[in-house]
């Protein structure tokens, strides 16, 4: 029995791996926003894979605010949160409440249940630049960068990357610190995050996602990171309008491309 178990582990991720080593989309970061990417790409039947760096994908929704579980919606995220099986209570003053376990749980569900493969403890520590475009991602153990050991990598193509990592931009950091490449930025380059300022940080989230670089895309806390907008807290309307954003223009690209072969 033990050795039937391993096999059939072993043999079970290397097919899930090797089958996301040449995708459409490669994502990077299972947050809220990486997620409703993925699940809405997988769903149009694109192949997706998301690359997440911790244990747990969801990104920033468990923790609620402060560790209490909660998080926040605008009144008008309610039709995509019943859609996605999130339950919620209404405030007073007309907010929208939700689990936050339950939340990250539903976004989990959709994306890999859509066909999304979701890659925990895997970062993504550089990105694949050909013909001055971002072509895939660079992947390693999160445990392995983490001791320090030299191990190498392995490379994903796509002909879509999304960085999706957060408050720091760190994959499109990277690609413009290591390509030299000037991003589709005012300045030319990572402009950071400003400081909190809910209601501009949820529109801004949203008009931020967007085409950085050719083949390279951001949304979430990454794009107001990439952009210059500022932060938002623990209210989500946003990071779910620019996962579909994304899932949009990603589309659009990867349908453009197949246009052209």
């Amino acid at each position: 029995m033990e050795e039937r178990i391993a096999k059939t582990i072993v043999s079970g991720f290397s097919e899930k791996l090797r089958s996301s080593l040449d995708v459409d989309a490669a994502l990077v970061g299972a947050g809220p926003s990486g997620l409703i990417c993925g699940a809405e790409l997988a769903r149009d039947g694109y192949r997706v894979a998301i690359f997440e760096r911790k244990l747990a994908p969801g990104g920033g929704v468990w923790g609620g605010a402060m560790l209490q579980n909660e998080i926040v919606f605008q009144p008008e995220l309610a039709g995509l949160l019943d859609e996605y099986g999130i339950r919620v209570n209404r405030t007073a003053d007309g907010l929208l409440r939700a689990d936050s376990v339950e939340t990250a749980a539903a976004l989990i569900y959709r994306a890999t249940h859509a066909g999304a493969r979701v890659f925990n403890a895997v970062t993504v520590e550089d990105v694949v630049f050909k013909d001055n475009a971002v072509r895939g991602v660079v992947i390693n153990w999160t445990p392995v960068l983490a001791r320090g050991l030299h191990v190498d990598p392995l490379m994903v193509l796509a002909r879509a990357t999304l960085d999706a990592t957060g408050h720091d931009a760190a994959l499109t950091a990277r690609a413009a610190a290591k390509a030299g490449v000037r991003l589709q930025t005012p300045s030319g380059g990572l402009m950071g995050e400003k400081p909190m300022w809910a209601e501009a940080g949820e529109v801004a989230t949203v008009e931020n996602t967007r085409e950085v670089y050719p083949g390279l895309f951001v949304s979430g806390m990454a794009a107001n990171a990439v952009f210059g907008a500022p932060r938002m807290g623990p209210i989500f309307g946003g990071m779910f309008r620019s996962g579909q954003r994304a899932a949009k223009l990603i589309r659009a690209r990867l349908e453009n491309a197949r246009g052209s072969d």
